[in-house]
């Protein structure tokens, strides 16, 4: 077995972004005295802050499970390096991108770079399978 040292780095500075979208989560819900929910407003920084963490624990443990996935089966190839760059890159710029009003390159890179680590690495996944 290849020792997962993309993977493991990948998980460790995706860990440290949930670590401060959780924080702004908490300090959102500290100022406002919101306990549970978002409160009524959809623009406000608890609303954002509550999807950008929530979209964050939706689409990076399957990200990060299939670029485990390849790790494991190729080592530290130019994919799993260039996927895990872009998850990190693509995580970093959607809460940007969330709390930036308006439609903006950081909130549409975000998900088109996360969606593209998604799609890139399921079908090398499962042309691993069969190739």
């Amino acid at each position: 077995m290849h020792p997962m040292i993309v993977t493991t780095t990948a998980t460790g500075i995706l860990g440290l972004i949930f670590i401060v979208l959780s924080a702004r989560v908490v300090l959102g819900r500290t100022s406002t005295k919101t306990l549970l929910g978002h409160g009524d407003n959809d623009a406000s920084p608890l609303f954002i802050a509550v999807r950008s963490h929530a979209n964050f624990a939706e689409y990076v443990p399957l990200c990060l499970l299939l670029i485990a996935a390849l790790e494991v089966q190729h080592g530290a190839s130019l994919l799993v390096k260039v996927l895990a760059a872009i998850l990190i890159l693509a995580r970093i710029a959607h809460p940007i991108g969330m709390a930036t009003p308006g439609p903006n390159p950081f909130r549409a890179g975000g998900f088109v770079g996360t969606i593209l680590v998604l799609a890139v690495g399921s079908v090398a996944a499962v042309a691993t399978v069969f190739l």
